[in-house]
């Protein structure tokens, strides 16, 4: 029998703290109208305190995760962390997470692909099931934007937040979990969208501080325009490759970047809103952890056999789509129970 890496269970976590739009009124010259309307955010999550670095929300995630699938950290085989912010240049924040939960035995690394990360390493993660490598992989996706973020730089600031979120990968052959994927990567993109300094490129200096070059670097328009149609076009493809109709598809789960890119991806496949996983308006752009915070806010609303198709896209240029087959019906949420 075909063995495939289905998704048995979800996890996540947002720091406590909530900036909202009218908080960035008082940080830069921007509105909460002009920010809802041009982005569809109205808040997002920030990671406050010392020494509080991207693992602690990644820890909190897979502890919840663990605690709500009723497995031991022990029986984790691989734990995968997709971050364009680990904690250290090294050990790898995958390590830091693993130690921390008590997975002695699992093999982990980082995953780096900005904002299609958590896709990247979802797609990863499943060729370890698929080949029968391992039986349970996490797959984890955070980022402590906040770290890199100019809150005097109106046109990143608005756009980003903090938050994780953790899946739990197991064999299937019943023909439900990961069936299909289409990655792309074009480092041409470089340009409108990278952090100048902080890398072998270029150390960290006084030099690269004083400059503000730690900071991510974006040119809105033209990453706007490669976004919304190359996420859109490879959605499309991957769901018409499947012989998937705007009537199949029953989720669209898209990287959270900005609501007229996800809206232009809707569109493309065919889809109305009430199939499209939204969250942007609680959390902002949360880079590697928008895809699994959407899988566990709309987790009680998934179905065993749902049709998912899966879209991102981020900055080096990284993008691409995943269809997925959802593999079990929901327990009650005990937070509302």
């Amino acid at each position: 029998m075909k063995i495939t890496a289905a998704i048995t269970g979800v996890g996540s976590y947002v720091p406590d703290y909530v900036l909202t739009n009218r908080e960035l009124e008082t940080l830069v010259d921007t509105t909460d109208e002009w920010i809802l309307s041009r982005t569809g955010i109205k808040e997002r999550h920030i990671l406050k305190g010392e020494n509080q670095g991207t693992s602690v929300m990644g820890i909190k995630a897979v502890e919840q995760l663990l605690a709500k699938t009723g497995n031991q950290a022990a029986d984790i085989d691989l734990l995968i962390c997709a971050t364009t912010t680990p904690d250290l240049v090294f050990p790898a924040t995958a390590n830091i997470i693993s130690a921390a939960v008590g997975a002695t035995k699992a093999f982990s690394f980082d995953m780096q692909a900005a904002c299609s990360g958590f896709m990247y390493a979802l797609a990863t993660g499943s060729q370890f099931i698929a080949t029968g490598t391992y039986k349970k992989v996490v797959v984890v996706g955070a980022d402590k934007m906040s770290s890199i973020i100019d809150y005097t730089d109106r046109a990143t600031c608005i756009i980003f937040g903090d938050g994780a979120g953790a899946v739990l990968l197991e064999p299937n052959t019943d023909g439900l979990g990961l069936l299909d994927q289409e990655l792309h990567s074009d480092g041409n993109g470089e340009q409108y969208l990278h952090q100048k300094a902080g890398g072998s490129r270029r150390p960290p200096s006084a030099d690269t501080v004083a400059h503000r070059e730690h900071y991510v670097y974006q040119e809105g328009a033209a990453v706007f325009k490669f976004a919304v149609k190359n996420m859109a076009d490879v959605a499309a493809q991957v769901a018409e490759r499947n012989g998937l109709s705007a009537e199949t598809i029953d989720w669209l789960v898209p990287h959270q970047a900005n609501k007229r890119i996800i809206d232009a991806t809707a569109h493309r496949v065919g889809i109305g809103p009430e199939k499209v996983m939204l969250n942007i308006h609680k959390y902002g752009n949360t880079t590697n952890g928008t895809i699994p915070l959407c899988l566990s806010d709309y987790e009680q609303q998934l179905r065993k056999g749902d049709n998912l198709i899966i879209a991102a896209f981020g900055g080096g240029f990284t993008w691409g789509a995943l269809y997925l087959k959802w593999a079990y019906d929901p327990k009650p949420d005990p937070r509302t129970a």
